[in-house]
This record gives C-alpha cells, sequence and structure tokens, in this order.
C-alpha cells in the first residue's frame, strides 16, 4: 500500500509531464520537469520548470535546468542553465548558456558560449550571440564569431549565415583560411557552394604557392621515364648492330 508521500510524488510525476495545446496556434506544447510553479493549462499566466526541464512544440526541443513559459498561449520561452536542444524542421543543434524564444515569429535568441550545428550542410558555429529566424532560415552571429565549413574557418565581429542559399558575410576584422590560404578584409562574402570569396575594404592575403621539392619531384619523375625510354632505344640498337657483325663475319668465313 502507497504511503502519502509515494502518492503524492507520483502525482506530481504525473501532473509535470504535460500536453497543452494553445488555442490560437493548435500547435501542441509537451513539457516536463522535477518541479513546477504556477498554472498549467492556464495560458494567461507564468509557468516556471526546473530540474531536468524539457519542452517540446512543433518545431522545437529544449533541454535546460529551467524552462518558463509566458505571455498569451505560451508564446514565450525562456530558458537557463545547461541548454542544449534541436530545430527539428531544420535540423540544426544547438548549446548556450540562455535563450529566449519567441513561437509567433519564430526567432530563437541564443546567448553565451552559443554552438550551432548545422548538419544538413556540416556546419559549426561559435559566438557569444546568436540569432536564428526559423522561417527565413537566417542566423545572426555577433561577437568571437567562428565558423568551419569545409576547409574554411571563419572569424570575425559580426556575421549572417544565410542557410538556404549557403551564404556567409563577415565583418569586423574579418577573415576566412582556406588551408594555407588567408585573406582578411573589413567585408567578406564567402559562398559556401562554390567556395566563392568576395573581399571588400583593407583587403589583405596570403596564397601559398605550389612547393618547389613538389615542382622539382615532379620534373626528376619525367626526367628518369625520359632516361629509361632513352637506355631501352640504345640497348635494342646495341642489339642490332651486334646481330649484323655475326651475320657479316658468317659470310666472311664462308
Amino acid at each position: 500500500m502507497l504511503n502519502r508521500k509515494n502518492c503524492l510524488t507520483a502525482l506530481i510525476s504525473l501532473f509535470l509531464s504535460l500536453e497543452l495545446t494553445a488555442p490560437l496556434s493548435a500547435e501542441k506544447i509537451i513539457f516536463s520537469a522535477n518541479r513546477m510553479s504556477g498554472q498549467a493549462g492556464n495560458s494567461n499566466t507564468t509557468t516556471t520548470l526546473s530540474g531536468n526541464a524539457y519542452i517540446k512544440t512543433e518545431s522545437m526541443e529544449i533541454q535546460a535546468d529551467e524552462l518558463e513559459l509566458s505571455g498569451d498561449n505560451y508564446r514565450y520561452i525562456k530558458a537557463s542553465g545547461n541548454i542544449s536542444g534541436k530545430n527539428t524542421k531544420t535540423n540544426m543543434d544547438f548549446t548556450c548558456e540562455s535563450l529566449e524564444y519567441d513561437r509567433t515569429t519564430k526567432i530563437a535568441l541564443l546567448k553565451g558560449n552559443v554552438k550551432l550545428d548545422d548538419k544538413e550542410n556540416e556546419v559549426k558555429a561559435e559566438a557569444q550571440i546568436i540569432e536564428y529566424n526559423q522561417d527565413t532560415e537566417i542566423a545572426i552571429l555577433q561577437i568571437q564569431i567562428k565558423l568551419n565549413q569545409k576547409d574554411n574557418v571563419c572569424s570575425g565581429s559580426y556575421a549572417i549565415y544565410y542557410k538556404t542559399n549557403q551564404l556567409l558575410e563577415l565583418s569586423g576584422n574579418a577573415q576566412v583560411q582556406q588551408k594555407d590560404d588567408v585573406f582578411r578584409a573589413q567585408n567578406i562574402m564567402l559562398d559556401m557552394n562554390t567556395q566563392d570569396i568576395t573581399l571588400g575594404g583593407n583587403v589583405k592575403g596570403k596564397v601559398t604557392e605550389v612547393k618547389e621539392t613538389e615542382e622539382k619531384t615532379a620534373a626528376g619523375d619525367g626526367a628518369e621515364e625520359k632516361a629509361e625510354g632513352e637506355t631501352e632505344s640504345e640497348t635494342e640498337a646495341e642489339s642490332e648492330s651486334a646481330g649484323q657483325a655475326q651475320e657479316e663475319g658468317k659470310k666472311n668465313g664462308e
């Protein structure tokens, strides 16, 4: 037989695993946590989830130490502490220290050691602030930016990443490094599909040419092949001369 404490624990666990429907958007919201304050089911109040907090909408999944739902029809979601999540529609994973998400505008604001992983395009971005618009699939990155894509390592103070078109705009000490080549300018546009780079303002760069040792090696291989060909020709000529000499000797002997 369950005692009063166990019954209370069971009721809390059941209560904190909820599925809500916001009347305005008819979007289901599923959430769970160790503790909750506020009124579940009342969309005109603030509901706070803490301890292994988790929330899932039609396009977002968020895990954090604490989650807060507020506004009409739970329009606003705030998260803090050990945040991780994913945008299920655009296949983007993220981690950060704080997050604000507007379910109406579909804009997420991530702050504090933000890491964004675009798995579809193999693009990984880091910054202190990233604002991502789910509808336009455009991310604005600010402060201590680093973005990796294929052989590109990009950095700057401000950037706009166009996920759909695979374009990157960099400004503020902008730099793109492609293997041993480095490009610097006030503004840089990188086409991630073609790898074309457009530089503007105080342009600087370093392009590494083919190493001389590689050129010499290639030339040496060609010379060796030529020498081998010449040796074979000389050997054939010598054999023919020897054969002719033998035939002449036989004739003289006869």
